[in-house]
This record gives C-alpha cells, structure tokens and sequence, in this order.
C-alpha cells in the first residue's frame, strides 16, 4: 500500500506506520510505501495522524502512449471492484514526457472502463462517473512509462478530521499541523503552548496526540466502507477499541488576541470534545508574563501573506523577547515564510525544516531557550534537539554567514560602501529605518538561493547629487560617459552625405 503525505513529513509518517504494525515501511518523496493486511488498512486510515490517502495498489504496467493505455486498461477484470450500478472517480498523477496532459489521461482511463462493461454488458450498462462522493475513488500514477493504478480507501483527504465547525482566514491544515507536533518530540509529556492560536488547530491535534484519541473517529467514512471486501466486525473493532486513551497530565494551552478567532477556537474545540483539556484565552502576545515551566511552543504567527500585522518585523521582535524573557526552558518550534521575520526573532535555531504550507514554501524552526549562554548550557549536561550539538552549532554559523541580510545590515553596508561612513552606536531604531536604502524587494524568498540579494546589494551605488539643470532627470549619464574625449564619426566627404529620396532626380 501507499500512504500519501505532505514533503518533510515522510519519516514521520514512516514512524506511525511502524508503530502500527506495517511491514517493509518506505520512506519515498511525499509518500510511504508499506505492506500489511485489511485490518492495516483500516487501522491506516483510522490512526494516522500525519497521511493524507492510503492507497492501495491493483494494477501496474508499461505504457509509451494513450493507445496502449487504454488497451491495457481494459485489459483489467473490473468487475470485481465495479459494477453498472456503482459510480466511480479517476485522479490522475503524471511525471512523464509522454504523458504531458493529466486530464487527457483521465478520460482515457475512464473510457477504457466504461467501454469493458459496455462490451459485457450491452449499451447503456456500465457505473457512472461522479465527481464528488463516488463509490470507488480510482488513482492513477505515471512516472515515465510505468503506471499504477490503485483503489483510494481513505476518500476526502484525511486531513478533514470532521471536528472543524469554522475556521479563520488562514487555518494551518491538520495533517501538517500534527506532523510539526510529532517532529517536535512532543506526546503529551509537559506543558504545550500556543500563544497565537488562530482556529485552534494545534491545539485540538496536540489534545488528541496526549488523550491518545485517534483523528479518523470523528469522521463520517471511509471509501473502503463500499468496497466488495469490506469487513464490518473487523472495522467495528478496531474503531470500538478506546483501551489506549488516556487523560493528559499537563495543560494544553491557546491564546490569541481576536476575539473572532477564539470563539472560533472554542466552537472546534468543543466539536471535538476536547475542551476539558485545552485551556483557551483572548490574550495578546504582549499581555504574557508567565507560563508552566520547561514545556513546547508550537505555533504558526503570520506570514504578511493572508494574514498581516501591522508591524510584522516587531511582532518577531516581540516573538523573541518573550521567548526569551517568559519561556525560559522552552522548546520553540515556530513555522514561517519570511527569512527576514526569522531573524527579526535574534535567535539561533537548532533544527530547520523545509516544509509546504498550502503553496508556500515554509520553514520550520526550533529554538531551545535557556539561561545563560551555549557553553553554560552544554556544561550542564544539556543537549539541542538534534542531540549533535557541534553539527548544530557548524549549521548556525553557517547559517549566519549565508543568511539574507536583515534591514539594518542593508542600511549599514550601503553606508559604508556608498558613503565611506559608519553607523553611530548612538543612532536610534527610528533614524536606522528612515535611512534604508530605496529599492524594491521581492517579499517571496527562496530559502535556498540568496544569489537575488547578493546582486541587488552590489548594485546599490553611491548617491549622486543632482545639478540644478532642469534637463538633467532627461539625460542618461552613463550613455553620455561613454562620448566623454570622443568625435563624431562623419561619412566622407565626396559624394552625397544622404541617400536620394524616392521619386526624386538629380537635375
């Protein structure tokens, strides 16, 4: 079988898998491959927090063309999966220089289908093809000239848990959501916070990863639930079965500053039955001054794209002064799109993960704050997340040296290198801003090429000033340093300077 998932979360669902009793687990590119029986693949569907599909192989071959496509398609027996009276749906997936039109693929495989029952069974009978809630989801797979198609037994995405009521602008998808949790080490064990909460998606994953409640309860069901072979009593036990929950020892605790977005929190949170649990308040990030000892930040502030603050670079520095000031002994693990909101934090990370959030390309960082400093920490028998401090420390510093500069490192090497000066300790925040260079900068960031800035950096050139000639902004002064010491070149002198016009005669 195959369990589909979001990039960077692969070992993290391979881990899952694992823990439920999957053979030959295969960590692959946004997906898992593994084996087991039927009961795995409800137990699949039913406790995986971080898949998206499971899907389940039925048919592999070599196809160069959509001609042989549609002849080995209906070359498959599909009656023991279909019949006229069902309905069914293709999702295709194409990685292929022959198959460059996925929807052409599409309907090559469904007519493939519908043309085997036609042939069997006279005009008119063969199942339906439907769009949304069909009785069989069909996959197909293309890389190269190998495709597969594959049964989808999970139907909506898994990511729709069925506790979300509403939602605010830009709700973190629950998938990912619990993924960064699980990467975080975290299972209910200490204190979890999320200060900027949103509709309370961390919130509600983290409850259900300490309670130990698996996220495929709340649904309504599953796709394998019409298939031929569908073992009731089995699922009936395995969905029954509540022996491993457990009440959380420690306190999961929400805040954001909306009113709006903690009602919302509070409706998701009570859908869920979770609310017991999870400790919610209307609480600006300014307004903390306290919280429990040595527990795990997970949260997801804006990114200036959907949702934007006012100040977004002081709302990082505000990040970073009350990790640093009320969650001493904390594990901080904050998702972000901007590297320049990144380093308005002043904080080293120990661990950064690319990850995607919808489209964007994110990143997801750890900070483990602590007293004093590194090699007071390390003295202390203490270690960073990724357990291999000097590997840790190698990665910080280079980071520092490639990482994008932030605004006031750009107002400091212009000055520097346009005006021979220097940037007075004395000067304060508001005059540093007021002096930045004026160049227009793309807010989308790559986090791993800056070769972009490096080229705008060089090209900030020394400010000239401008004479009081009112022709002046019209003139062009490298084109005219390029005729400094230079003559007109003339043709020679002997014969006509133009070219006769047309129509006209020498007299």
């Amino acid at each position: 079988m195959v369990a589909k998932t979001f990039q960077g979360l692969e070992d993290v669902l391979a881990e899952e898998l694992r823990s439920l009793g999957a053979l030959n687990v295969e960590p692959g590119k946004r997906m898992v491959s593994f084996e087991g029986n039927l009961e795995m693949l409800y137990k699949a569907n039913l406790c995986c927090r971080t898949a998206l599909r499971i899907l389940k192989p039925i048919y592999k071959f070599i196809a160069s063309d959509t001609d042989t496509l549609y002849a080995m398609v209906k070359e498959y027996d599909w009656s023991t999966i279909l019949s006229p009276e069902k309905t069914f749906a293709i999702d295709t997936v194409a990685y292929s220089d022959e198959f460059t039109n996925s929807r052409f693929v599409t309907y090559r495989v469904k007519d493939a289908i519908a043309d085997w029952f036609t042939d069997r069974y006279g005009a008119g009978k063969r199942p339906g093809v439907r769009l949304q809630d069909a009785d069989v989801m069909i996959n197909v797979h293309i890389a190269g000239d190998r495709v597969t198609l594959s049964l989808d037994s999970s139907g909506e995405s898994l990511h729709k848990r069925g506790w979300r009521e509403a939602q605010t602008e830009a709700p973190i998808n629950e998938v990912l959501a619990a993924g960064i949790i699980l990467m975080s080490g975290w299972r209910g064990d200490k204190p979890f916070v999320d200060p900027m909460c949103g509709s309370g998606t961390f919130l509600i994953e983290a409850a259900m990863i300490a309670a130990n409640i698996h996220p495929g309860i709340y649904r309504q069901g599953f796709a394998f639930e019409t298939w031929p072979d569908f073992d009731q009593d089995l699922f009936d036990t395995i969905y029954n079965d509540d022996s491993q929950e457990r009440t959380p020892a420690f306190p999961i605790i929400g805040a954001d500053m909306s009113p709006k977005a903690i009602n919302i929190a509070t409706r998701n949170v009570k859908r869920a039955g979770l609310a017991k649990y999870i400790d919610l308040k209307l609480k600006p990030l300014s307004q903390w001054t306290e919280a429990p000892s040595d527990g795990v930040i997970v949260t997801n502030p804006p990114y200036g794209e959907r949702i934007s603050a006012d100040d977004m670079e002081g709302l990082y520095e505000l990040i970073g002064s009350k990790l640093k000031s009320v969650f001493t002994g904390y594990h901080a693990w904050i998702i972000g799109y901007h590297i320049e909101h990144f380093n308005a934090i002043h904080l080293s990370p120990s661990v950064k993960v690319p990850l995607l959030n919808g489209s964007l390309e994110c990143e997801l960082r750890e900070y483990v704050i602590f007293e004093g400093d590194y090699k007071s920490y390390r003295q202390a028998g203490n270690k960073l997340h990724r357990g291999d401090e000097k590997s840790a420390e190698n990665d910080r510093n280079k980071d520092r040296s490639k990482r994008r500069p932030t605004d006031r490192e750009w107002t400091g090497e212009a000055r520097r290198k346009g005006m021979g000066g220097k940037i007075a300790r004395g000067d304060s925040r508001e005059k540093r801003r007021d002096d930045r260079p004026a160049f227009k900068r793309d807010d989308r960031h790559d986090f791993k090429h800056n070769d972009r800035f490096n080229r705008q950096q060089a090209e900030i050139d020394t400010p000239e000033v401008e004479p009081e000639n009112p022709l002046y902004k019209r003139r062009n002064p490298k084109a005219l340093s390029i005729l400094k010491g230079k003559t007109p070149t003339l043709p020679p002198a002997e014969g006509p300077i133009m070219r006769p016009r047309r129509g006209w005669k020498k007299k």
